[in-house]
This record gives structure tokens, C-alpha cells and sequence, in this order.
């Protein structure tokens, strides 16, 4: 007679705890949805602060920045500014919850999990594979900590290592999800060697992930190494209750990760060990406050934690919806680029016939481009118009974006060989102005440098991205004949020039 009780297809399939706030951090972490529609990266305010898991701050929803690739920019300028922001952040997230971030608040963890569950043989772990763990340090000391530190205080030139080289994320999140937008078509025309390499490497981390359990949280993920460095003493955290244990091993055995003991370097506190431990020793915790007891299945302790948890997840679910409207639709960061005015116009017109154009305003190809003014960091004022007559460059910069930095000594060479004839005026991202002062403080460029306004005047001018650096072209009549999302080389510099040349003839 088979006694065995029936489970429904829910039961056995619905997701834990556990995946439910996987699932709720990286909604929140990506609450710009318009993003992936529209192909664009957030730049509110909210962009300034960290999220506590690893989430590519060029993903089109992310909200919020990297704390691993704010560290590393921090590193590469170090020579301008100190960076007690991050060292601060990484204290507080790491002090509170250390590794538990890792386990529950990391989207590509879930990732990483939800590949897992494809069905193959696995590798188990092993004393290779727990040797391969510390693997993740060399990774966090040489691209994370090492290449920022390196170019930023020898070259001046801001190089987030890992970020460039080797991160999934940015190449997933960032990358692919920009590119997948078919708005965004033009942006393969900065595609190279580089994007290559990282795709491939995307890839063989995604395909490990498949065999290996959190394969690249275990062996690569520098942050995870921060992270780890806390484990010991974080607030948040699965805790044994040493006077229940009975040593018997089988926390250890049943988990996915290197770990020698529960709560060790390698522990990220998901808590699955408590499902195996006979002896109800661990529990979850956060200081004094049990998050999960370790007699779960006691009918009190169940109807109490339901209640507790339908509270909480009312507050989460409200938090939440009122993220997606405001970073949707209410910040006002999200104001769409206005149409040049008749005033405008008018004020581009108002040149030598012979600089005359009747060409409608606007910034594609062909068009003319609507007046605008730029306050420059030397004191004095640029003007568009004043510039009819001369073939003008106007380069879209940051100083945290390494092509844009890197380019620069280009424009400078360039307007110096073309001092009568060009005009090249490059304009910082007003995302992020912090630092620009300290940066060209020992730099002498040929060209000018603004800084574009609040209201973004000039990034919707040339209709701007958040995809940097880019160059627009104009000719003496003050009309488009480039504007793309790329870098330049000096090479395409004076092909630019001789093809605004011939356009005047």
C-alpha cells in the first residue's frame, strides 16, 4: 500500500524565501524599466549612491551604482580626491551583512543559481575547489585594486580593470541590453577585440555556471571577496547554536560553496544548511533579532513568521511600486530632450549670408544644429553661434569614461594643426562633475572644456547618450555631418575635417 502523500505541482515548485528576495533586489536594483525600452541609461540623482550586490551600473534599469566599479573609479582618483565615499559604503554593507549579500541580495548570484538548475552532471566540490576560492582575492588585488591604481596614479586615466576586462555583468546587463535595443543600432559601430574577449568570456563563466554551483561568486567575484573579509563578524548572518551542535558535518556536506565550517570566508548564509541540521542548531539571524528559527516547523513558530512575513512583504511590495512610478515617470531626470524653439532658430540664422543655412534644426546628419550655450571651466562662454564660418568639434566627455579620456591629447594635437580654420569644444556629462577641476588642473588642452548645464542643454542639443564619448561634427554652416556614439582616433579626426571641408564647397 503506498503511504506516500501526494504534492502539488506548487509546492514542489514554488520558490523560497530566499528567491523571492533574489528576485525582489533585482527588481528594485533595475526599477528604470523605460530603460531597456528606450535604450538608455538612468542618470537621476539615485545614480550616486551604491546598491549593496552586484548589479553593472550600465544596465538600462539599474538605479543605482556598482559598488565595485565605484571602488575602482574611486582607486584611479585617488590622486585628486580621497575616496571615503566608497571605503564608507563598503564598511556599512559589509559590517551589517557581509556574504549574506552575496546569498540574498545579488541578482547575478540568482543567475548563477538559476543556470545551475539546468539539468547536467555537476562537478562537486573538492579540496581543488576550495583551492580555486582564493582565487577570487588574486582577481580582487590585480584588476579591482591594482589596474585602477596603476593608471590613475602613473597615467592619469581612469581604468576600471575589472570591469573592462573580465565582468559578466557589464557585459550582460550592460552591453547586450543596450545593443538590444533598436534604437541603439549605431553603438555597434563601437564594437571590437574588446567586447569580444569579454563576450567570450561571458560565455565560459555562463557555461561554468551550469556544471560548477556559483561558480563565478566562488572562484572570480572580487566583491564577494570584500565581502568575505566581514563574514566573521557581520550583524546579518546564519548562526550555529554551539551548545546543540553535534559536530555530525552534514551543514558542510550539503553546501554548495567551498565553506569548512558554517558562517566561515566562503559562507554567503543562504541558510539551506539549517534544512539538514538534525540538531536544530542554526538559525538566521540579525544581532539579537531571529529572522528564520531553527524550529521552523513548529506550528507557532510557522503561524508567527507568516505573519511577520505578509507585513513585511506589504512594506517591500509598496517600496517597490513606488520606485518603478518614480523612476518611470515622476524624476525629472527623465525629461525628454525639448525641440529647438522659433527663438532658436532664429538666433541660428541670425549670421553672414554666406554662413546661411535652410537646413531644418534638429541633429542627424543634414540637419542644423540648435544654438546652445556652454558655460567653460575656464571662466568664459562658448556660443554656437559665434562659431559660422569655422568647421566645429564638439566632444561629449567624462572623466570617469577611459576612451574619453584617453582621446582627448587627439583634439588637443588636432586644434593646434587646425588653430584658423577649427573650433573643438568638449563638454562634460553634468551627471557626475565632481573631480573635473582636480583632473585638468596639471593638463594643458588646446581646445576648450565646458561643462554642460543642469537642464542639459547641450545633450539635447545633439541628442546626447549616456553612452560615452561622442562626436559631433559640424560644417560652416553650422550643420550636422557626424554625430555618433564612438571614440575617434586622429586619423578620423582629419577625414572629419576634409569631409566638412568639401561639404563647403
Amino acid at each position: 500500500m503506498d503511504n506516500s502523500v501526494k504534492v502539488s505541482w506548487w509546492e514542489s515548485h514554488k520558490p523560497s524565501k530566499r528567491r523571492l528576495v533574489q528576485l525582489y533586489s533585482a527588481l528594485l536594483y533595475n526599477a528604470h524599466v523605460r530603460g531597456f525600452i528606450e535604450g538608455e541609461i538612468y542618470t537621476g540623482k539615485a545614480k550616486y549612491a551604491c546598491v549593496p550586490g552586484f548589479n553593472c551600473y550600465s544596465c538600462p534599469g539599474a538605479v543605482g551604482a556598482c559598488p565595485l566599479g565605484s571602488l575602482q573609479n574611486a582607486l584611479g582618483s585617488l590622486d585628486h580626491t580621497a575616496g571615503w565615499y566608497m571605503l564608507g559604503i563598503l564598511l556599512l554593507f559589509g559590517t551589517i551583512a557581509g556574504r549574506t549579500i552575496c546569498g540574498w541580495l545579488c541578482p547575478l548570484g540568482m543567475i548563477q543559481e538559476l543556470l545551475h538548475k539546468i539539468p547536467t552532471p555537476k562537478l562537486r566540490k573538492s579540496n581543488i575547489t576550495r583551492a580555486l576560492s582564493y582565487l577570487k582575492y588574486v582577481v580582487l588585488l590585480v584588476f579591482a585594486v591594482g589596474l585602477p591604481l596603476w593608471y590613475g596614479l602613473k597615467y592619469d586615466i581612469p581604468l576600471p580593470g575589472f570591469c573592462k576586462y573580465i565582468c559578466p555583468a557589464g557585459t550582460f546587463e550592460g552591453a547586450i541590453s543596450l545593443l538590444s535595443v533598436p534604437s541603439n543600432k549605431s553603438l555597434f559601430g563601437q564594437l571590437g577585440i574588446l567586447f569580444t574577449r569579454k563576450f567570450i568570456v561571458l560565455l565560459v563563466i555562463g557555461l561554468a555556471c551550469v556544471f560548477i554551483y556559483r561558480s563565478f561568486c566562488r572562484f572570480l567575484c572580487p566583491l564577494g571577496a570584500i565581502y568575505s573579509l566581514f563574514n566573521q563578524f557581520c550583524i546579518a548572518g546564519v548562526r550555529v547554536d554551539q551548545s546543540k551542535c553535534t559536530h555530525c558535518g552534514a551543514c558542510t556536506a550539503h553546501c554548495g560553496m567551498d565553506v569548512r565550517h558554517v558562517g566561515d570566508h566562503e559562507c554567503i548564509h543562504c541558510a539551506k544548511c539549517m534544512k539538514v541540521c538534525a540538531s536544530k542548531a542554526i538559525s538566521m539571524k540579525a544581532g539579537r533579532i531571529t529572522l528564520i528559527s531553527a524550529d521552523q516547523d513548529k506550528p507557532e513558530v510557522v503561524e508567527k513568521e507568516r505573519q511577520t512575513g505578509r507585513k513585511v512583504w506589504a512594506g517591500a511590495i509598496l517600496v517597490l511600486v513606488a520606485a518603478l512610478v518614480w523612476f518611470n515617470v515622476l524624476d525629472p531626470s527623465l525629461t525628454k530632450p525639448v525641440s529647438a524653439t522659433e527663438e532658436t532658430a532664429e538666433q541660428t540664422t541670425e549670421v553672414e549670408d554666406e554662413w546661411r543655412s535652410d537646413a531644418p534644426i534638429g541633429y542627424d546628419v543634414g540637419q542644423q544644429l540648435a544654438d546652445f550655450k556652454a558655460a567653460c571651466v575656464d571662466g568664459s562662454e562658448f556660443h554656437l553661434a559665434d562659431e559660422r564660418g569655422k568647421i566645429t568639434f564638439i566632444n561629449l566627455w567624462a572623466t570617469y569614461c577611459t576612451p574619453c579620456v584617453m582621446e582627448l591629447p587627439y583634439f588637443s594635437e588636432f586644434q593646434q594643426a587646425h588653430e584658423d580654420d577649427v573650433t573643438v569644444i568638449a563638454v562634460h556629462d553634468s551627471m557626475v562633475t565632481k573631480g573635473v577641476d582636480d583632473f585638468l588642473s596639471d593638463k594643458e588642452f588646446a581646445f576648450r572644456i565646458a561643462v554642460d548645464s543642469k537642464e542639459k542643454e547641450v545633450w539635447n542639443a545633439v541628442n546626447g547618450s549616456t553612452t560615452l564619448p561622442q562626436t559631433i561634427v559640424l560644417n560652416r554652416r553650422g550643420e550636422v555631418i557626424y554625430n555618433e556614439r564612438r571614440s575617434v582616433t586622429p586619423e578620423m579626426l582629419e577625414a572629419l575635417y576634409r569631409r566638412a571641408a568639401e561639404d563647403d564647397e
